[in-house]
């Protein structure tokens, strides 16, 4: 498991599949808010002029010098829910994150948020 603090050391590196191929950059770490380890990035894609804020888990990321790995492969990745560079993760935009992965959505017992961002 990556700490929480580790992972936000590893802003603005690339972010790679298993096969090594660039996903793009880490912008920002999100953690379960309620356990508050890191659950999900938001990975810097596209073009300069359209850039977008895709979303990967990384339970499973493994750090290396200048890189970060996740078991996805690019192509999951990029068709993955996202946001503008600009923009915050709606609280019904969650659930369409974790479905695109296969993943358990498991909001707070009153509605609230399962991801918060660090």
């Amino acid at each position: 498991m990556i700490e929480a603090a580790d992972i936000r050391e590893w802003r603005d590196h690339d972010v790679v599949d298993s096969g090594g191929h660039k996903i793009g950059v880490l912008e920002a770490v999100y953690v379960d808010t309620t356990t508050d380890e890191p659950a999900m990035a938001t990975v810097r894609t596209g073009m300069p002029t359209r850039r977008r804020l895709v979303f990967v888990p990384v339970d499973d990321a493994i750090v290396g010098p200048g890189y970060v790995r996740v078991p996805y492969a690019r192509a999951l990745v990029k068709r993955a829910p996202w946001i503008g560079t600009d923009d915050v993760l709606p609280a019904d935009g969650e659930e369409a994150i974790f479905q695109h992965y296969g993943m358990a959505y498991q909001p707070g017992t009153h509605g609230e948020r399962q991801l918060a961002r660090r």
